[in-house]
């Protein structure tokens, strides 16, 4: 019994021990990571909105005549010129309604001819005193009802032209036309069935709208000058860089507390797209000569924002930034960083202050990435 006691009290003793001599991990000799340089430049101060894209003009094309469409001479999707043909409507009962009210200007002319001769006659009668007065004053009015008669028809027989040149449907604005809303021998009611949407989209529009706490701002920097106004498709590199402002509504919606804007962008490569979601960024001013880093550089921690600086020898310590705002991928840094220093902009989880760290190269950041 003292035998096993010994061996076990010996077994324990060695394991302690064994385990008390156990150290930590070594710290790696080098990080890979990918750097940034930390720069002075110019940069726009401007006010972020999510936007949608709307037609500059957008027209839903209706016939002013019923009747049943002939024929259709625009294709879907396509351009079209102000005044360019697009539907043709069955003429034919239109015309019949043209001969019929020129016959009845024709019928009614001749009868004027006939009663303003007649009260003629009658007042030469009644100067010879063949004939009362009262009997040529008959005539004379039935005359003059004639002639309100003809101004009538004149009136029909212009309203029935008129009426044709509708069965003929051009284009009332230039842009671009959508899907077929109805087709050929479709039955149409005048102003009441939508014969096809036309999109004026060069140029075209951006809606957004911003809090009212920046609606100062924007009408004392639109006082000095033009705004630009950028829009940029969610996913796309591609940005329209053009745009300028040109509306601020006349009110701020007191349940949002949001006002509405809108830009104006040429479009003439076609980017924007009525009804497109867009990033939109309004340029207000520029700051000249701030620090800017890659945005990915900087973490966040209990005490605030940070990042890890490269100093001499590879060898990175973390310092407290502060940020003042994000511009696209760069953070503004209002303090801690100096131009010309570098920080990391990849690896930081595996970072700690006095760490080593080793540079990787683009080519082989970018196969880490993938």
């Amino acid at each position: 019994m003292r035998k096993f006691l010994f061996i076990f009290f010996s077994f324990a003793a060695m394991s302690g021990c064994s385990m008390g001599n156990k150290s930590a991990p070594p710290k790696p000799k080098e990080v890979p990571v990918t750097t940034g340089t930390a720069v002075a430049k110019t940069i726009p101060i401007s006010i972020d909105a999510v936007g949608t894209v709307e037609a500059f003009n957008s027209v839903s094309v209706l016939s002013r005549v019923s009747g049943q469409i002939l024929e259709i001479h625009f294709k879907e999707g396509v351009d079209v010129q102000k005044d360019a043909p697009l539907i043709a409507v069955d003429p034919a009962p239109f015309k019949e309604m043209l001969r019929e009210a020129e016959a009845r200007l024709t019928r009614d002319k001749a009868a004027l001819e006939f009663k303003r001769a007649e009260a003629e006659r009658y007042k030469f009668l009644v100067e010879k005193g063949a004939v009362s007065k009262s009997d040529y004053d008959k005539n004379r009015t039935d005359a003059d009802a004639q002639e309100e008669t003809i101004r009538a028809d004149e009136a029909e027989v212009e309203q029935a032209r008129l009426s044709l040149s509708y069965c003929s449907i051009n284009a009332p604005i230039s842009g671009r036309t959508g899907a077929y809303l109805v087709k050929e021998g479709t039955i149409i009611e005048a102003s009441r069935t939508p014969l096809v949407v036309i999109n004026l989209i060069r140029p075209i529009y951006a809606r957004f709208s911003i809090p009212e706490k920046y609606l100062s701002d924007v009408k004392k920097y639109l006082a000095v000058g033009t705004l630009e106004v950028i829009a940029q498709l969610s996913g796309s590199a591609a940005a329209a860089r053009d745009g300028r402002l040109t509306f601020i509504d006349n009110a701020v919606d007191p349940k949002t507390g949001m006002i509405q804007l809108k830009a104006e962008f040429p479009n003439q490569e076609g980017l924007l797209w009525p009804g497109q979601f867009v990033n939109v960024q309004l340029a207000l001013t520029t700051q000249k000569n701030v620090v800017v880093i890659p945005s990915q550089a900087v973490q966040v921690g209990p005490k605030g924002s940070y990042v890890f600086v490269v100093g001499g020898e590879l060898t990175v310590e973390s310092r407290i930034v502060s940020v003042s705002r994000i511009y696209n991928d760069e953070a503004v840094i209002a303090s801690g960083i100096v131009p010309g220093e570098i920080v990391v902009t990849n690896g930081q989880n595996k970072l700690q202050d006095g760490f080593k760290v080793k540079v990787k190269s683009s080519l082989e950041a970018a196969s880490s990435a993938k």
